[in-house]
Protein backbone atom coordinates (compact mmCIF):
# COMPACT_ATOMS: atom_id res chain seq x y z
CA UNK A 1 0.00 0.00 0.00
CA UNK A 2 1.22 3.29 -0.86
CA UNK A 3 1.45 6.23 1.45
CA UNK A 4 -1.03 8.53 -1.13
CA UNK A 5 -3.45 4.85 -0.56
CA UNK A 6 -2.91 4.93 3.10
CA UNK A 7 -3.97 8.46 3.47
CA UNK A 8 -6.93 8.11 0.69
CA UNK A 9 -8.40 5.27 2.49
CA UNK A 10 -8.62 7.03 5.93
CA UNK A 11 -9.82 9.99 4.40
CA UNK A 12 -12.24 7.56 3.13
CA UNK A 13 -13.99 6.01 6.41
CA UNK A 14 -13.13 9.47 7.79
CA UNK A 15 -9.98 8.70 10.35
CA UNK A 16 -7.40 11.01 11.20
CA UNK A 17 -3.96 9.20 12.17
CA UNK A 18 -4.69 9.57 15.59
CA UNK A 19 -8.10 8.11 15.52
CA UNK A 20 -6.70 5.42 12.95
CA UNK A 21 -3.66 4.47 15.88
CA UNK A 22 -5.67 4.29 18.14
CA UNK A 23 -7.97 1.86 16.54
CA UNK A 24 -5.34 -0.35 15.31
CA UNK A 25 -3.64 0.07 18.49
CA UNK A 26 -0.44 1.43 16.93
CA UNK A 27 1.91 4.03 17.97
CA UNK A 28 0.55 7.82 16.70
CA UNK A 29 4.13 7.80 15.01
CA UNK A 30 4.37 4.61 13.68
CA UNK A 31 1.18 5.59 12.09
CA UNK A 32 2.39 8.74 11.06
CA UNK A 33 5.32 6.72 9.34
CA UNK A 34 3.34 4.82 7.42
CA UNK A 35 1.27 7.58 6.22
CA UNK A 36 4.96 9.47 5.45
CA UNK A 37 6.66 6.06 3.23
CA UNK A 38 9.01 5.80 5.91
CA UNK A 39 8.17 2.69 6.93
CA UNK A 40 5.53 0.36 4.97
CA UNK A 41 2.31 -0.30 6.04
CA UNK A 42 1.91 -4.13 7.56
CA UNK A 43 0.11 -5.96 5.00
CA UNK A 44 -2.66 -7.71 7.09
CA UNK A 45 -3.72 -3.78 8.01
CA UNK A 46 -3.38 -2.75 4.50
CA UNK A 47 -5.67 -5.59 3.56
CA UNK A 48 -8.26 -4.42 6.39
CA UNK A 49 -8.35 -0.64 5.42
CA UNK A 50 -8.60 -1.28 2.14
CA UNK A 51 -11.88 -3.80 2.94
CA UNK A 52 -13.06 -0.87 5.28
CA UNK A 53 -12.76 1.87 2.37
CA UNK A 54 -14.96 -0.15 0.20
CA UNK A 55 -17.54 -0.92 1.84
CA UNK A 56 -17.28 3.27 2.73
CA UNK A 57 -16.82 4.23 -1.14
CA UNK A 58 -20.15 1.69 -1.62
CA UNK A 59 -22.21 2.91 1.37
CA UNK A 60 -21.55 6.85 1.72
CA UNK A 61 -22.86 8.75 4.54
CA UNK A 62 -26.52 9.61 3.59
CA UNK A 63 -27.04 13.20 2.53
CA UNK A 64 -28.01 15.30 5.26
CA UNK A 65 -31.94 15.56 5.59
CA UNK A 66 -33.52 19.16 5.14
CA UNK A 67 -34.48 21.32 7.74
CA UNK A 68 -38.02 21.29 8.68
CA UNK A 69 -40.87 19.08 9.57
CA UNK A 70 -39.96 15.28 9.53
CA UNK A 71 -42.09 12.51 8.64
Amino acid sequence: MTPQRFRECLDQIGWNLRGFSNRVGSAETTVRRWAEGAYPVPDQIARWLEKLAAVHERNPVPAKPKEGRLK
